[in-house]
């Protein structure tokens, strides 16, 4: 057997997913920099919001356009400008001169974070077989939650190194060397067969197939080109209509809370959180890593259950178990004791989150939109998770100033409310196909 085909094909699906790896860098690191911004630049609670959420409007913003280059441009030549976005990213808020510089810098990573999370799984769903798909495409989501804990790990560990005033520069601008890496990489890849079959570039397309190992690549080159053609085909139909009143409710309310839940405020402002309750920067920092530890295990078991369990059933699952959780943080911090208790709460909310919304999102918006509107009907999803995001990202130090309770009491309530719309409105979509969701939810 000839392993080498296979191996291309993982290599380069691999080289995709370290996107997937820069974006949950990118998304933790801040965690561990937040104490040393506020005092470098006297930050307000709501200058130090904007600070973080800055990245995050970015972020927005690419997520919803990336896709007008990744079409004409294709998805390889899209990514290596997010690379180079990153690039930028990490030596500007290294050597940033003020906070106004740091802003922008933030703002370009983000850019990147937008291209990234949504063209890194188009690369790699258009370049696997479809046998392979679901798995290859999965690697960009295991390696989001691997960037996370390594983000944690990296703080930790400059945290030791007594860098002084200049340790928050080192934890943003250490990201520059896997965005470098991504960035020489991306030209050891081929570009997207698909990509190429809409381009009429079937002979390099056929090329690229026969590489990843594809056996029958004639065949499955006639059907990339019919597949193409049926989609030429479809109507231009737009989203907001009437019919579709169910799915665009089910993809924004999703979305949403998603965020809602308080997770990425948590994981951005965890040290501060681990600082309010009177932990050191230290022992916040190892902390931090053990949460990003959970992290990973859960969505690496999620990935498992999810067509054995449903995705109804684990977002009710998660509804509950983050409800409980968040709950008790709250009493934590509203009683001024029990403080050894946070991290365990802390760790068993990850858990929980993980395991139902972080693993059901991305598979849920993709099965509720009938096929005419199913990209619009994503993008929409991934745009309500985004801004309320950049949202709740901005107001959460705000809120917590006064007591670091209201945040997590709001996002326990906001889990109680998710459970009763998940129980009475979310149709279960395991096992179903298409065609057929698109006649129950109609």
């Amino acid at each position: 057997m000839n392993l080498k085909p296979y191996l291309y094909l993982f290599k380069s699906s691999l080289v995709a997913a370290l996107g997937g790896l820069l974006f949950g860098f990118d998304t933790a690191v801040i965690a561990g920099a937040t104490q040393a911004l506020s005092l470098q630049y006297q930050l307000g609670a709501t200058a130090l919001g904007f600070t973080v959420a800055s990245a995050l409007w970015g972020t927005v913003i690419a997520s919803m356009l990336s896709g007008i280059p990744g079409e004409k441009f294709g998805a390889r030549e899209t990514l290596r400008a997010a690379a180079v976005l990153y690039v930028i990213s990490a030596l500007g808020c290294a050597f940033a001169f003020d906070w106004y510089s740091l802003i922008a810098f933030r703002f370009i990573g983000g850019l990147g974070i937008g291209c990234s999370s949504v063209l890194g799984p188009v690369y790699i769903a258009e370049l696997a077989p479809a046998k392979w798909r679901g798995r290859l495409v999965g690697l960009f989501q295991v390696n989001v939650v691997l960037g996370i804990l390594l983000a944690y790990f990296s703080n930790y560990f400059i945290g030791t190194l007594s860098f002084g005033d200049s340790e928050w520069r080192w934890k943003l601008g250490v990201s520059g060397f896997p965005a470098l890496l991504f960035l020489v990489m991306l030209f050891t890849i081929p570009r997207s067969p698909r990509w190429l079959a809409r381009r009429e570039r079937t002979d390099e397309a056929r090329e690229v197939l026969k590489k990843t190992g594809v056996e029958d690549y004639e065949q499955e080159l006639q059907d990339i080109v019919s597949s193409i053609k049926a989609e030429h085909a479809l109507p231009n139909e737009p989203l907001f209509q009437k019919k579709y009143r169910l799915p665009i409710f089910l993809a924004i309310t999703i979305g949403a809370f998603n965020q809602l839940s308080g997770i990425n405020a948590i994981l951005y402002y965890l040290n501060d959180i681990f600082e309010k309750a009177g932990f050191g920067k230290m022992s916040g920092d190892l902390q931090a890593v053990i949460i990003g530890f959970t992290n990973l295990v859960a969505v690496l078991v999620a990935m498992t259950m999810i067509d054995r369990l449903g995705r109804r059933q684990l977002l009710l699952l998660g509804s509950v178990g983050c409800a409980l959780c968040l709950a008790g943080v709250a009493a934590v911090f509203f009683a001024q004791q029990g403080q050894g208790y946070l991290l365990w709460l802390l760790v068993a909310y990850i858990a929980f989150f993980s395991f139902s919304q972080g693993a059901v999102i991305w598979v849920y918006l993709s099965e509720i939109f009938p096929t005419p509107v199913r990209a619009k009907g994503q993008a929409l999803g991934s745009s309500s998770h985004w801004i309320m995001n950049a949202v709740i990202s901005g107001i959460f130090p705000i809120l917590a100033k006064s007591s670091g309770g209201y945040p997590f009491a709001f996002f326990a309530l906001m889990m109680v409310v998710q459970f009763f719309l998940v129980f009475f409105v979310f149709p279960e979509t395991k096992g179903v196909t298409l065609e057929d969701m698109e006649k129950r939810i109609a």
